[in-house]
């Protein structure tokens, strides 16, 4: 089964889609190998979460995503 990998606000500009299907099982390691090297490094941040199945990951190397997930790249927020 695949994993849905979504890219948001301004992190869909620099990874390689918007939206991307791959194989599962995919973890830490899987998602940084999707993307570019300037992507990867956004996504590294502090301040970008991951999010799978619903839920916000406290620590994005405990990515575990399983065929049927959704994981989510959330860009930092900003408020005003």
């Amino acid at each position: 089964m695949t994993v849905r990998v979504l890219f948001l606000g301004p992190l869909s500009d620099i990874a390689p889609a918007a939206e991307m299907n791959v194989d599962g099982p995919l973890d830490w390691a899987g998602l940084l190998d999707l993307v570019s090297p300037e992507c990867a490094d956004q996504i590294r941040s502090e301040r970008v979460k991951i999010a799978c199945a619903g839920k916000v990951l406290l620590d994005k190397a405990d990515l575990h995503a399983k065929g049927g997930d959704e994981v989510a790249v959330l860009p930092p927020v900003s408020g005003g």
